[in-house]
């Protein structure tokens, strides 16, 4: 089987310079990525979490090919410049809090399962977590890109290891500025499975299609 490629490109619309941005690419030779639909009505599928009763459950997933899956989540958590400024001095009391944030995050993503009720459990092949000090919100912004090769997207492990991370940011400063607020929390990018690659548009007002939720793409 030829090789298969899978780029994907990323930069939060709308951010402040601080911002960052950056492109991974992942490249497996083994793994067969199908091209996205051309029919639209494959993407408008109803709620794939309850059943032809109404009855909540997890969807059945064994009939699908594993794939390579990435998905991109973002957010942010504002504080007092004085806060930012300890946490960038490394000056907290409990400690590193970036450096206990980057675990909690990634714990977070492969903790999804339990957390989520319907999310089905993943290997999770990559979880990658960046933060960004912002002067301008002031506050820090946390990224996560969670990767994996199998039947069901990961962007439920991205968003929850972003939400886990600011979090933890929040109880290593609370002691110090209770007014802390998480924000801004959002997929900005997801690749692989039928619904193909979907991107956060750049005014930020469009949602990803119907069809990306666990268990339809």
């Amino acid at each position: 089987m030829d090789l298969q490629t899978s780029r994907v490109k990323y930069a939060l619309a709308g951010a402040s310079p601080h911002c960052f941005g950056s492109t991974i690419e992942a490249a497996r030779p083994d793994i067969y990525t199908p091209p996205p639909p051309t029919d639209k009505s494959i993407r408008m599928n109803p709620l794939t979490h309850f059943d032809d009763q109404g009855q909540a459950h997890m969807v059945d997933v064994s009939a699908k090919p594993a794939t390579l899956r990435v998905a991109v989540a973002q957010g942010s958590i504002r504080m007092q410049p004085a806060t930012l400024q300890t946490i960038l001095q490394g000056n907290a009391g409990k400690g590193d809090v970036l450096g206990v944030a980057r675990i909690a995050a990634i714990q977070g993503a492969k903790r999804t399962a339990d957390l989520i009720p319907l999310c089905h459990p993943l290997p999770l092949s990559k979880v990658a977590v960046e933060f960004d000090t912002d002067q301008l919100l002031p506050g820090v912004v946390c990224r996560v890109t969670a990767q994996t090769v199998g039947p069901t997207g990961v962007e439920m492990e991205a968003l929850t290891a972003v939400q886990v991370g600011l979090l933890t940011i929040y109880d290593m400063c609370k002691a110090m500025d209770r007014g802390m607020t998480i924000t801004d929390v959002g997929l900005l990018e997801k690749s692989g499975g039928r619904s193909g690659h979907w991107q956060r548009p750049a005014d930020a007002t469009d949602t990803a299609p119907a069809g990306d939720d666990q268990g339809s793409t």
